[in-house]
């Protein structure tokens, strides 16, 4: 599996032919986005900066669009979703976090959370994660300190952060770093990863450079 990041929440995941995009930006939204076709586009928040479905669909790739909680399977990909809430942008809305399996690996997705109490359903479907995408920008979402938290909590394998602003905008990044005690960790342009990677790994960050 490859992973690459498109700034913000914006997340392209391929394994063989399948691509997955994970809060794809919208054109309305004011921070830089990138545009390639996807076989299934997994949505947490409804806002211009997640929902930009336009810009993972191609010609020869029209997504599957997944939007809210419930259990799917697309192209043998197993997805479970499990609503939270959110105040993002400072007005009260919905945020779905999922799950979802791919190339063997367990995947979790944690949006636009905004506290780290979970309940028993977010929970359930968090159970054995390898790789965890959390958001450490704080307003409107988790901030540095709650996500690594959280990601302590959870036991994920591999911890990838997001939504800490657009290139060059650091702090948020560099505090949850420290809270990790990796502060000198290099970002890299993408991880591209197997089952057989995460025998041997607990709580490693990894960070990408966004590609928008």
């Amino acid at each position: 599996m490859i992973i690459t990041y498109h700034n913000i929440q914006f997340f392209k995941l391929q394994f063989g032919d399948t691509v997955v995009a994970f809060n794809p930006i919208s054109k309305k939204s004011k921070h830089k986005f990138s545009r390639f076709g996807s076989d299934i586009a997994l949505i947490t928040t409804n806002d211009e900066d997640f929902n930009g479905i336009d810009n993972v669909t191609s010609k020869n790739r029209q997504p599957f669009i997944i939007e809210g909680s419930g259990e799917y399977e697309v192209k043998q990909v197993f997805i479970k979703g499990a609503l939270s809430k959110t105040k993002y942008k400072g007005e009260e809305r919905l945020n779905t976090i999922y799950s979802l399996t791919l190339d063997g690996m367990k995947i979790g997705f944690l949006g636009c959370l905004e506290s780290n109490g979970l309940d028993e359903k977010v929970k359930s479907i968090l159970d054995n994660i390898d790789i965890l995408f959390v958001p450490i920008g704080g307003d409107g979402v988790l901030d540095a300190s709650e996500s690594h938290k959280i990601a302590n909590k959870l036991g994920a394998k591999i911890i990838i952060p997001m939504h800490y602003g657009d290139v060059g905008e650091k702090d948020s990044l560099k505090k949850f770093l420290k809270e990790g005690g990796e502060e000198k960790l290099k970002s890299t342009d993408k991880l591209t990863i197997k089952k057989k990677d995460l025998v041997d790994k607990q709580g490693e960050m990894v960070v990408l450079k966004p590609q928008a």
